[in-house]
Formats: C-alpha cells, structure tokens, sequence
C-alpha cells in the first residue's frame, strides 16, 4: 500500500512588507473629471459669416476697386490654389481622411465628378463676371432666388416631380426680388443676365451633387468634393481665361493688385471651405438658413457703407420679402411658428432680467433701421445732387478762390 502523502495547508506565513504598501485602486480615477473646454458652435458660425462674407467683399474690392477686370483668371487662381492646398492637406493632415470611403473611379469621375465640376466653372465665371457690373448689394438680393433657380431645374432635369405646393411656396422669394430689381438704381441689364446664369448653373450643379451623393458610396463632406472638384474646374477655367482674358492681362496690372493680395485672396477662399466642414455638425439646418440671411443682410449695409452704394426704399422693401419667403420656404411655416413663440419666451425672459438692455437694443435697432431706409431714400430724392457746385457757386459770392 503506498504511503500517503502528506499534505500541508496552504496558509503559508508572509514576510512583513518592508515599503509602503502600494493602493489597490486609483483615487484619482474613481473622481469625475471635469468636460474638456469645447469650441462654442457661434464662434463656427460667426467664423462662417466672416469668411464668406470677406470672400464676395474681396472679390469685388479686386475687380472692381482695384481694376483687375479679369474674373476668370481670378476664379483660375481660386481653384489653382484649393488644388494644391487639398493635395497637401491629403498628404499630411487628416482632414480629408473621408475621401477613403469613397469608391471613386474613372468612370466616376467621368460620369459624375466632370459634368459636376463643367457647371461649378460655370457658375464662378458667371458669378465673379457679376461684380463688374453690379453692387455687391443688389447682387446679394437677386441670389435670394437660389432656392426658386433649384427647385425648377430639379423639374425640368426630372428629379423631382412639379408640385405646385412648392411653387406657391417660393412665389414671395420671385415678387420680393422683382420689386427689389425695379426699386434698383444702378441697373444693368448685362450683369444681371450675367447674374441669372450664374444662379441657373448652380442650381444644375446643386442638383447633380445631391443626386451623386443620394447614394451611400458618394457621401462626402465639402472638403472632399473640393479635393475632387477643384482640379477639373481649375483646367477648365484655365482653358476659357487663356483665350479670353490672358492676351490681355499685363504684369503692371498683377502687380498693381499685389501678389501677397493674391495670396490672401485665394487663402481666404479656401478657408471658407474648411470652416463650411467645421461648421456641419455643429450646428442645425434652421441656424444655418438664418445666419445665411443674416449674413447676405450684413453684406448688403457693408456694401452701402465700403462703396456707397444707393439702397431705394422700394429695393428693402422687396428685398424683405424675399428673404422672408425664403426662410418660410426651407423651414415650413409650422417650424416658424414654434420657433417665434419660443423667441418671444426668451425675449420675455431677457426684458424681465436685463429691462435696460433690451430698450438699448429695441433703440439700436430703430436707429439702424432709419439709417438705412433713409440712406436708400436719399439718392432717390435727390440722385443729380452735387455740393461741389453750391459751395464754389457761395465761394464765389464772397469772392473767395477754391
């Protein structure tokens, strides 16, 4: 019989620990840590407003104050510069890291990419062709129409079956910019056809766009698009400038504008895409379409107070209309409704906290108000008006030299 074996408790005695003992858990893991400081969406949007704003203010500056008459090597150089800004941003940043999830081939880019970038070319000639003719003002308000020029493109391009609902629907954005376009002053009939067609081939492109990316494949932000987009409506403008505007162009000219001018210019266009992809996401579509509105408000009293441009009464009158049909056609009107009665709850509770500082602004706005109507009114009243005349004509009765 085998012996057997002994067995001995596993309580075996420890030595004593001769340092510190060492805690099981981290304190400092088990306490909440404070939220890491997040970028506040209004600096995005405000950003945005900016950006965009500063772009149609600079483009206008250049080809209209500074007499660089040649839109199409402007636009050109805009696409020129996004082309390699986007090459080198695929290279060593992860902004564009989304163009890996789309499946783009050849016939792709084909079939969808080029038609796509023949109407953005399009569109930018026909847009930045506007500014020699017209007001940075009066252009803002025909673009109002964007929303009409899509809705019927997407009819007739069969997208979309008419809808007669729509169409009453967008009807105010048509009679607001109509009274708007007899109320101007200024009116050119060449820049405005300019006007149109730019606005007809960006709502093709719009539509073309939206129909590429109705499928998952092809979803892509606006900084991707503008990787894929950018180089053929570069080579595309560059073909129409080389024959339209470069045998005309001289080097004394260039240099007039400057070429650190330049560079800002075409830094300041790229930048407002980068902010458009920055801004989606952090904000609604709702904010979006009322801060669109604010800003083409804001470039048009920017244009009354750089260039002196004449607002008629009539023109604001249409121009209100406009933007108010506008913003009733992308919100709906129950939308609207839930948004005004939750606006004046907040205006309620801000003139029971803060009574004088809503009287500051409810001033404000009276005042800006009037400044503006009568700014437009005044040219209406008196466009042959020149002090000049009257102060040599005072001069010379005193007989004094001026």
């Amino acid at each position: 019989m085998a012996d057997e074996k002994s067995r001995t408790s596993g309580e075996v005695p420890r030595p004593e620990p001769k340092g510190p003992i060492l805690p099981t858990t981290n304190p400092e893991a088990d306490k909440v840590q404070p939220p890491k400081p997040a970028i506040h969406p209004a600096v995005y949007v405000a950003t945005w407003i900016s950006l965009s704003s500063s772009v149609i203010l600079f483009n206008k500056w250049i080809l209209d104050t500074l007499e660089f008459r040649y839109p199409v090597i402007l636009t050109t150089y805009h696409l020129t510069f996004a082309t390699v800004a986007t090459q080198l941003m695929a290279r060593y940043t992860s902004l564009l890291d989304g163009r890996k999830s789309v499946k783009m081939t050849g016939r792709v880019y084909l079939r969808a990419i080029v038609p796509i970038g023949v109407f953005f070319s399009l569109s930018l000639i026909c847009g930045n062709l506007t500014y020699l003719y017209l007001s940075v003002a009066f252009i803002q308000m025909i673009k109002a129409t964007t929303p009409v020029a899509v809705l019927l493109s997407s009819w007739a391009m069969g997208l979309a079956p008419p809808n007669l609902k729509q169409l009453a629907n967008v009807s105010a954005i048509v009679v607001g910019v109509m009274i708007a376009s007899f109320g101007e002053i200024k009116f050119v009939w060449i820049g405005f056809l300019y006007q149109l067609g730019g606005l007809m081939f960006e709502a093709i492109r719009l539509n073309l766009v939206q129909a590429l990316l109705s499928s998952a494949e092809y979803k892509m932000d606006p900084l991707v698009s503008l990787y894929y987009f950018a180089p053929i409506c570069a080579v595309m403008n560059g073909v129409v400038a080389l024959f339209w505007e470069v045998p005309n162009v001289s080097m004394a000219e260039v240099y007039h504008v400057g070429l650190f001018t330049f560079f800002l210019n075409g830094l300041c266009a790229f930048l407002l895409n980068v902010s458009v992809v920055f801004l989606i996401g952090k904000t609604s579509a709702v904010i979006m379409t009322l801060c669109g509105v604010l800003k083409d408000v804001m470039l048009v009293v920017a244009s009354m107070l750089i260039w002196g441009t004449p607002v008629s009464a009539l023109q604001a009158f249409g121009y209100t209309i406009a933007l108010g049909g506008m913003i009733y056609y992308k919100l709906g009107f129950d939308a609207l409704k839930g948004y005004a009665g939750e606006a004046g709850r907040h205006w309620a509770e801000f003139g029971a906290t803060r009574p004088a500082l809503r009287k500051i602004v409810v001033v404000v706005a009276v005042l800006l108000f009037v400044f503006i109507l009568f700014g437009g009114l005044a040219p209406t009243y008196a466009p042959d008006y020149d002090p000049a005349q009257y102060l040599s004509g005072a001069a010379e009765k005193f007989g004094v030299s001026s």
